[in-house]
């Protein structure tokens, strides 16, 4: 399996070839994990390089090409696009309307930096004290979840999550809105093991509506 964590992102003007000139620039941006978003799912991807028009990305599998795409960054921003080629684990995308790359790049947008997190829907059942207590996943991301129970956990809980579509996974409740609780995972998974479970985990449910074709970050 091929290791793709993340490093420490840095844009970089991207060098083209006088056969492959583009008539935006592009920046290069190393390992940032983003995910696209459609009604039928949400996937992970990694920016490869952007421009005020399009960005190419790293997928770890096929997606629907067809439907109503939105590229959403870690700080929650969306970006409305439509994909133009898919090959050999990449994708370039056209964006609906130019976007500030710098905003983009610096991740100024609404809401402070986060892992990517994918929406989710699965059974599963954690372990605690001896106790199995159905949960449903609702979201999975390399560190941790957001899980719904009836059942009661406290802060700080220790659990084993418990499901044929994941390794078992040791995790603490660190946060609670009961019916929900997010868990941090003692183990990471890396950006492959992720994009690859949560595709087996999406939810049966039609999809979440897609924000207006307009960029957080468009041009004024």
């Amino acid at each position: 399996m091929q290791n793709l964590d993340p490093v420490p992102d840095t844009a970089i003007p991207q060098v083209s070839s006088p056969a492959d000139q583009r008539l935006k620039p592009r920046f290069a941006l190393l390992m940032r994990s983003a995910k696209l978003v459609s009604p039928a799912g949400e996937y992970l991807c990694i920016i490869r390089d952007i421009s005020e028009t399009g960005v190419k990305l790293r997928l770890f599998h096929e997606f629907p090409a067809d439907q109503p795409l939105a590229l959403e960054s870690g700080d929650g921003t969306r970006i409305a696009a439509e994909c133009v080629w898919q090959r050999n684990g990449e994708a370039g995308f056209r964006f609906i309307e130019p976007i500030d790359v710098m905003r983009f790049i610096a991740e100024a947008g609404t809401y402070p930096k986060r892992p990517v997190r994918l929406r989710v829907y699965h059974e599963a059942i954690v372990v605690s004290q001896g106790i199995e207590i159905p949960v449903i996943l609702r979201n999975l991301s390399r560190e941790g979840a957001r899980i719904d129970t009836d059942h009661r956990l406290a802060l700080s809980e220790k659990l084993r999550i418990v499901s044929p579509a994941l390794p078992e996974l040791n995790a603490t409740v660190c946060w609670r809105r009961q019916p929900a609780y997010g868990v941090v995972f003692r183990q990471v998974m890396t950006m492959e093991e992720l994009s690859l479970r949560s595709l087996a985990m999406q939810p049966p449910e039609p999809g979440q509506d897609l924000p207006p074709m307009r960029s957080s970050f468009s041009q004024e």
